[in-house]
């Protein structure tokens, strides 16, 4: 089914407009809850309670891991029932609207209290994953296969600038203390501050994204569900280019992803100080924003396949570089690497995926699509530490993730993309 297209391809059209907010919006979860500010808050309040600085530690991996687990579990289910008609925008709220309450309920945290920041959380994270499941869904319903990777890669682009605002606005209020308020309550202020802002960048998705690709509608959602995930395994070789490019993404993503969750340790090695580390983390988003878009527009012309080698490139460069990681200008040479691939790798693979897979079952593909990027985040971290630790040297970890960019770049040169011509 062809879509109205923008009036230039310049420009994007309000569904497209709405669903790019969406990231916009949702980011800031990411950045002030998942990497930045409420791990800390998870720790000190830990601590306050009686944990000593490991079991905090474990406790804030096993959080991890439980919201991960439940939400991979769950994704191929949720998203074969988000397939039928009318399902997917009430379940994308559900999941949204819960991350959302749990963010804000975390400003009401008891003194010592970390079994309660414990829950909220899992159950924040699980909103946002699972949100993002119907989300990831969804952009194959505002544009077309044309315009698939520019949309995307602006989503991933924006999304690093709005993520950034609310850390900003909440690092200036703690560096010039102009606020009379504890360090406490200006940390629970930037949680109100990021479930707001969530809620409000969501508002042009809940009111311009329709689900137009759809299974119509019929008794038992559930157990006609599961049969049709169980079809879909059965039939692996009907949909052979799809599961092709999601194994090769299970390794080249794993890398991106082990890169980023492990700069701040390997940071941290090298004696840069925390200031410091937040200033390289900021520097990876505002660079990350104009190299998302970038890669959308190169995309189209060179295509996306190819782009993403490009960052599979970029990446092995990389972890050659960690090599000689040993002051903060280094550090951030590498941080403006990062910052030139990371996006337009993501998004670029989110458009690709939606080009390889059927319209009315791109919810249910897109659950499959989340298994593999949340199950990638294994094996990276588990390389870098055997090699650091047999080495004694986490620049030779980093360094051995050349590995996973390598396998998961030979196997995407074997999927083939189709060419769909549409009017642009």
């Amino acid at each position: 089914m062809k879509r109205e297209p923008a009036t230039s391809r310049f420009k994007y059209t309000k569904e497209e407009r709405s669903w790019i907010m969406q990231d916009w919006g949702n980011s800031a979860y990411s950045i002030m809850i998942t990497t930045a500010v409420f791990p800390l808050f998870f720790k000190a309040v830990a601590s306050s309670g009686g944990l000593s600085d490991a079991t905090s530690t474990a406790y804030w991996g096993y959080a991890n891991s439980i919201a991960t687990l439940i939400v991979s579990l769950l994704a191929p289910i949720l998203g074969a029932l988000a397939d039928y008609k009318n399902q997917r925008m009430s379940m994308f709220t559900f999941f949204t609207l819960s991350g959302i309450v749990a963010t804000l309920a975390f400003s009401f945290a008891p003194a010592g209290s970390w079994l309660y920041l414990f829950i909220f959380y899992v159950i924040s994270a699980i909103g946002f994953s699972g949100a993002n499941i119907f989300y990831d869904g969804s952009l194959i319903d505002v544009t077309t296969n044309s315009r698939m990777d520019r949309v995307s890669s602006a989503g991933f682009g924006w999304g690093y600038i709005g993520s950034s605002i609310p850390f900003v606005i909440f690092i200036a209020f703690q560096l010039t203390g102009v606020l009379p308020v504890s360090q406490t309550t200006l940390i629970k202020m930037g949680f109100v501050l990021t479930a707001v802002w969530w809620f409000v960048f969501t508002i042009p998705y809940w009111k311009n994204v329709e689900q137009k690709s759809f299974i119509e509608r019929e008794p038992h959602l559930i157990k006609n569900s599961f049969l049709r995930l169980w079809s879909t395994l059965r039939g692996i070789k009907e949909y052979r280019q799809a599961f092709l490019f999601l194994i090769a993404y299970f390794f080249y993503i794993d890398g991106v992803g082990t890169i980023f969750k492990m700069a701040t340790a390997v940071g941290s090695d090298i004696g840069l100080s925390a200031n410091d580390l937040i200033v390289v983390m900021l520097i990876v988003q505002f660079v990350a924003f104009p190299f998302s878009i970038l890669y959308g527009v190169l995309a189209k012309r060179f295509g996306a396949k190819n782009m993403i080698f490009v960052g599979i490139i970029t990446y092995t460069f990389i972890c050659i570089y960690a090599l000689q990681l040993e002051s903060l200008q280094t550090f951030i040479i590498l941080a403006l690497l990062v910052g030139t691939a990371q996006g337009g790798v993501q998004s670029l693979s989110r458009s690709l995926f939606g080009q390889l897979i059927p319209k009315e079952r791109a919810n249910e593909f897109f659950g499959f699509y989340n298994i593999f990027g949340k199950f990638a985040a294994v094996v990276g971290p588990l390389l870098v530490g055997i090699i650091a630790q047999v080495t004694g040297n986490s620049l030779d970890g980093v360094f051995a993730l050349i590995i996973l960019f390598v396998i998961g770049g030979v196997l995407l040169i074997f999927v083939k993309i189709p060419h769909e011509k549409e009017v642009e």
